[in-house]
């Protein structure tokens, strides 16, 4: 028996759903992280309205934020071959606060 015969590719058959194939706008990423998992909030901020939304919350492991990390860098870099440098201007500074807070 070949060592190619033994070694079979295997598959995953991935489906979405209707409304998570939609997907979700966001302009605005925040990350956190403890030793266990990075959590990556996407967040969508509209002009001039005080408040933004959680459009959806990632959790990875620190394994897949990693691998996660470098498809999303050579993608980028692939982007960038084909359609020039993406221009990065620096968001100003904005306060975040997640929920209400609490007086004593």
């Amino acid at each position: 028996m070949s060592n190619s015969n033994s070694k079979k590719e295997k598959k995953i058959n991935i489906s979405i759903d209707e409304n998570i194939a939609d997907g979700e706008y966001s302009n605005l990423a925040i990350i956190n992280h403890s030793n266990s998992e990075f959590i990556v909030d996407f967040i969508s901020i509209m002009p001039a309205s005080p408040k933004a939304k959680v459009k959806s919350r990632i959790i990875l492991t620190p394994e897949h934020a990693k691998r996660f990390n470098k498809a999303l860098s050579e993608n980028i870099k692939k982007f960038e071959k084909t359609n020039g440098e993406i221009k990065s201007n620096e968001p100003p500074s904005i306060p975040l606060n997640f929920g209400p807070t609490a007086e004593a």
